[in-house]
């Protein structure tokens, strides 16, 4: 697959990518997608907006889905460490409330593919860290919903560390369990 390497992981639709790095004493240079490299792994969605956020150590993020609209994704970080996380929403899924955690680096390069069907979370590791990503369908604000991400049902493993403050937006603190979407 021509510069990339797609790992399948422990869900339908979900992969983890690492690009081929050329280095050399000026720096480094990799593609981070080809949509016919892309297409060949199976994932032959169209991404139609890119975003970008900044967020400080402690930030967590998610666990975030659009309802009627919802997203594919493409996640990677430039800067910075966070733990990317994708919980399998799709109803009648034999995965359905099982969760996969990443570590997603500017170091390790490393990108997630989220299919759509996921909620999706990150939490801050380092000081700071940008975190960049491409979706398959628009973001339609009035159509995001959230998981709490310490939901029992689920059970994610986060890795906080004693003593680390964990950041919520005030949208994020009055996420649901994943109950309410059965």
């Amino acid at each position: 697959m021509g510069q990339f390497q797609f790992t399948p992981l422990n869900m339908e639709g979900l992969f983890l990518i690492e690009s081929k790095v050329f280095g050399d004493n000026r720096g480094y240079f990799m593609e981070t997608y080809n949509y016919e490299d892309f297409k060949k792994a199976g994932i032959s969605d169209v991404f139609v907006q890119d975003n970008q956020s900044a967020s400080c150590k402690g930030v967590l993020r998610g666990l975030h889905y659009q309802k009627n609209y919802p997203q594919g994704k493409l996640v990677r970080v430039i800067k910075g460490e966070v733990f990317d996380v994708a919980v399998d929403i799709r109803k009648g899924s034999d995965t359905f409330g099982k969760w996969h955690g990443e570590i997603l680096s500017a170091e390790n390069k490393k990108q997630l593919y989220i299919p759509r069907g996921f909620a999706h979370g990150f939490l801050v590791l380092s000081e700071d860290a940008e975190f960049v990503y491409k979706c398959t369908d628009f973001y339609h604000p009035e159509d995001q919903e959230g998981i709490s991400y310490n939901d029992p049902a689920i059970h994610i493993d986060w890795p906080i560390k004693v003593g680390m403050e964990i950041i919520l937006s005030e949208k994020d603190k009055v996420n649901v369990g994943l109950e309410s979407i059965i």
